[in-house]
């Protein structure tokens, strides 16, 4: 199933499922049908167990939809699936080999390959939606760069999980771009070089888990202004998702609505030779295989 926050007529943001072309909103299907469904992400997450299977129900039932509760998707606006997580996004570094070794070439980071998950965090508002401008601050960075990531939703909560179970805490799969101003590292630390507003680029939907049972091999890249930077595949992970899954678990609780950017592969703008960055007037694509495409213009503030 792929889910949507989207926005229709100025309303409020509203859960939708994407069927033949047709954005259905969740809680009006639900009402139609005698069920309680919710209207917002976050609480389908939360309880996942029974509404996704009801939703699957209903939307396989072979019913006529009810009148008001379908849109054209091209009738919408989407926002990021989910428009304000509860919390950080669990931001991994250094998880494609390749990336580290252009990452220690420009970088100054180590160029052995880590040997446990490199974890930094991005703030709730770092978060925008499809389309939404990626803010370039001229003031605060010169090396705004672009990272193309495969985003996994927390499900269920994991305390101290073991990796053998920990694809069972797996909600869905999303796209997240992981901007980075290269130039705002301090003493090592990632967050105010990673979390400045509008450095999360998410969505177009949340895939479920079980329409990818293999999330390790995806294709992800990204383009910026129609060229190919970033092409590679998720099965060069150095750690998988349910290592990272059990690593992060061990010390932080993951709970229903938490995502996990999986680190990006080779191909950043600080890694060519000479550098790239992005500037206002660029535009950034970036998608994963079986999942979506974002597409994001760079904007002077």
């Amino acid at each position: 199933m792929r889910l949507v926050t989207y926005i229709a007529n100025l309303s409020a943001p509203r859960l939708g499922a994407i069927s033949s072309g047709l954005v259905v909103d969740v809680e009006r299907l639900g009402a139609a049908n005698g069920l309680s469904l919710p209207a917002d992400m976050l609480t389908f997450i939360d309880n996942g167990a029974t509404m996704l299977p009801a939703l699957n129900a209903l939307l396989g039932s072979g019913k006529a939809l009810p009148p008001g509760s379908a849109l054209p998707i091209e009738n919408v606006t989407l926002c990021a699936p989910i428009p304000r997580p509860r919390k950080n996004i669990f931001g991994i570094g250094l998880n494609y080999s390749e990336h580290v070794a252009e990452s220690a070439r420009t970088l100054d980071t180590d160029k052995n390959l880590p040997k446990q998950p490199v974890l930094f965090s991005k703030p709730p508002t770092t978060v925008i939606g499809p389309g939404g401008a990626i803010h370039h601050n001229a003031k605060m960075t010169q090396q705004l760069d672009w990272e193309v990531e495969l985003a996994v939703i927390i499900g269920k909560t994991a305390t101290r999980v073991p990796v053998e179970g920990a694809m069972s805490h797996v909600f869905g799969y999303s796209v997240m771009i992981d901007v980075s101003a290269r130039d705002n590292r301090r003493a090592g630390q990632w967050i105010f070089s990673k979390g400045m507003d509008t450095y999360a680029p998410f969505g177009p939907c949340i895939v479920t888990a079980d329409e990818i049972p293999n999330p390790h091999d995806l294709r992800l890249w990204l383009k910026k202004n129609g060229e190919m930077k970033q092409d590679s595949n998720t099965k060069f992970m150095i750690f998988n998702v349910p290592f990272l899954i059990s690593d992060i678990s061990t010390g932080i609780t993951l709970e229903p609505g938490d995502i996990i950017a999986t680190g990006t592969p080779s191909g950043v703008g600080a890694g060519m030779n000479p550098q790239e960055w992005m500037w206002p007037g660029d535009v950034i694509e970036a998608g994963v295989d079986g999942i979506g495409t974002l597409r994001h213009p760079v904007v002077a503030v």
